[in-house]
């Protein structure tokens, strides 16, 4: 009987939990490169590794003419990251350091806390108010199917640290850029505006920013002793993996898809962006295990989007001119498409009919707003490629995104293959239909 205690329990642990994973091309993608990298920092080892995990995967599909394409990029690390109040009420506080933020000495900072219920009354304070502080920034973002509430709340964490420094402060925290109330701190990239000194700077988990407010509140100065020791570690390499499903037309153009492989440091990058990656690549290789499209695919896992977008302006420089008959993007979460939008030079395009019918099954709908695409794709939208925007559900994206709870749990098999079954549906119609796709005039490029 003891003999047979081995073999029932190898026999236990092959059909256990710690089995691998029924073969699904979109999940797997989304598993493997959670579980076999991790987080994927940009510039880093570990968006290195990401990068020759993703030529392995990408070749084993199918795809031809995987490679990668490097370019170089300013690397950013996190350090130590720490906040507590100090008086009125001593108490630890929950924050993580924002992209590109500048550093406390070793030893910290004690300063007084001067709060703003917005950026813009942070950018109507005298500068005497602000000066030798610590500013808070709070807002109140809430979750909205199509994630609009990020432009004009995400702000603060875009251009807060700039004001702030501008004005003298000797930091700034701002509530979290997240629609959920647990104490998870959301970080997110940041740069310098010209003549912006460095300051640290981090977001509050939510809990704590409401924390912050209520002592504030209570009128009595407040002191925060806040130690924060990232640095900017020099250039260091970064690259987009490209693949393709070529087209039987050379002349027909290009069809350029992808999401971003590169993540924060906090999470795993499960929603942002390996279910992106995972949409688009499952699309693609079921066209690929199809009938050869008139149109080549183009498949871009790009880097180092979070830091700023440097991978989808390495492909532009590298790419832009070469004809690009249509363009879009998956990097929104895991979640189910509800609407789609399109860009167009005739408004009327035959393609639009044709998209509608072939996604109204799936119940996604056509919207009313033109689409913009999204980082990684913009500079080729800029230059006049056509756009097709599905929309997915974002209602519980801000909850998750850029913090440590951006993990594989999060990702709803369901919704993730239907998001991959509309984004299939639309290359089936983009790739061969008759439209011939026409150029859009060049945007204004953003300063």
């Amino acid at each position: 009987m003891r003999a047979l205690i081995p073999a029932v329990a190898a026999a236990f642990l092959a059909s256990s939990a710690f089995s691998a994973p029924p073969s699904d091309v979109g999940y797997d993608i989304v598993e493997g490169l959670t579980t076999e990298v991790g987080q994927r920092l940009a510039g880093t080892e570990a968006e290195a590794r990401a990068r020759n995990w993703a030529v392995a995967r990408l070749k084993a599909l199918g795809f031809a003419n995987v490679r990668i394409e490097p370019f170089d990029m300013p690397v950013w690390v996190r350090g130590a990251e720490t906040a507590e109040i100090v008086a009125p009420f001593p108490q630890k506080l929950v924050l993580a350091a924002l992209g590109n933020s500048g550093s406390t000495p070793d030893g910290g900072i004690t300063a007084e806390v001067v709060g703003f219920s917005s950026l813009e009354a942070l950018k109507a304070a005298p500068d005497a108010v602000v000066r030798g502080k610590i500013v808070f920034v709070s807002h109140r973002m809430t979750a909205t199917q199509d994630g609009s509430s990020y432009g004009y709340f995400g702000a603060a964490r875009r251009t807060g640290p700039s004001i702030a420094s501008n004005k003298g402060a000797a930091a700034i925290l701002i509530r979290s850029i997240g629609t959920d109330h647990h104490r998870v701190p959301h970080t997110g990239v940041q740069n310098w505006t010209d003549g912006a000194t460095p300051i640290p700077a981090a977001a509050l988990s939510v809990p704590d920013a409401e924390q912050l407010e209520r002592i504030i509140a209570r009128g009595k100065p407040v002191q925060i002793h806040l130690a924060l020791t990232p640095r900017m570690t020099g250039v260091h390499p970064s690259g987009n993996v490209i693949a393709e499903v070529p087209g039987r037309d050379p002349k027909a153009g290009v069809v350029l898809i992808g999401g971003h492989l590169d993540s924060w440091d906090l999470g795993t990058g499960a929603i942002d962006d390996a279910a992106g990656l995972a949409i688009t690549t499952a699309a693609a290789k079921r066209i690929l295990d199809g009938p050869k499209p008139k149109r080549t695919i183009r498949l871009v896992w790009f880097g180092a989007e979070e830091e700023g977008g440097f991978g989808g302006d390495a492909y532009a420089k590298a790419h832009g001119a070469e004809k690009h008959a249509l363009t879009a993007e998956a990097d929104f979460g895991g979640d189910r498409v509800w609407q789609f939008r399109t860009h167009f030079a005739d408004p009327k395009a035959p393609l639009l009919a044709e998209l509608t019918t072939a996604l109204g099954g799936l119940g996604v709908g056509p919207g009313s707003s033109p689409a913009h695409g999204g980082t990684d794709i913009g500079p080729m939208v800029q230059r006049g490629t056509p756009v097709i925007d599905l929309e997915q559900d974002g209602t519980r994206y801000f909850d998750i995104h850029h913090t440590a709870d951006d993990t594989l749990d999060k990702i709803d098999r369901a919704q993730l293959n239907q998001a991959i079954d509309a984004w299939t549906a639309m290359l089936r119609v983009v790739v061969d239909t008759a439209d011939p796709l026409a150029a859009l005039p060049p945007q204004p490029q953003e300063n």
